[in-house]
């Protein structure tokens, strides 16, 4: 992929189109130019990690964990894994470079990430549990960076399991 290799400012047009096996019309035609299609796939990524979190909480939930701290770590494992996963196209959306305006989308998605953890976490109701909320969904963040930054399958594998077992001891809230 030519925005992970390159960066977005360095990955030309002609670039993308020629390992795309298009041309520089039907990018425009599809996508506009080089700033909607990084976004778009931005887009998809965040919604594949999206929706691999949401169906692990399924998972877990379906087999009878009723802990939101369970869950919230079963879909910060699936996050976790995909960003390892999609390990070049993740760097570049969590360290890289975008176009104009992506990093106020950033900020934005990840405010809507924050009020889903704090409702994931039934932390709705303390502002300290909602404090709670953004600062576990802050750390993820953290943490996908660091997995995508690790050397091997191996070292990020540890690396996540380190992750969801310091999940795993957090205090649970009253009644939780």
């Amino acid at each position: 992929m030519v925005f992970g290799e390159r960066g977005f400012s360095a990955a030309s047009v002609a670039e993308i189109v020629r390992r795309a096996g298009s041309s520089v019309g039907s990018l425009y035609h599809h996508f506009g130019g080089k700033n909607e299609l990084f976004l778009a796939l931005y887009d998809a990524w965040d919604r594949e990690l999206a929706a691999r979190a949401a169906s692990a909480v399924t998972a877990v939930r379906a087999a009878g964990e009723a802990d939101p701290v369970a869950q919230f770590a079963a879909g910060a494992r699936a996050f976790l894994v995909g960003c390892w996963e999609r390990r070049v196209v993740s760097r570049l959306f969590v360290d890289g470079d975008g176009p104009p305006g992506f990093g106020m989308l950033r900020r934005q998605r990840t405010q809507q990430w924050v009020r889903h953890n704090v409702t994931l976490l039934r932390a709705e109701e303390r502002a300290v549990d909602r404090a709670m909320a953004a600062i576990l969904t802050t750390v993820l963040a953290g943490a996908g960076r660091e997995v995508v930054a690790c050397r091997d399958d191996a070292e990020a594998a540890a690396l996540i399991d380190a992750v969801i077992g310091l999940l795993a001891g957090l205090p649970r809230a009253e009644g939780g």
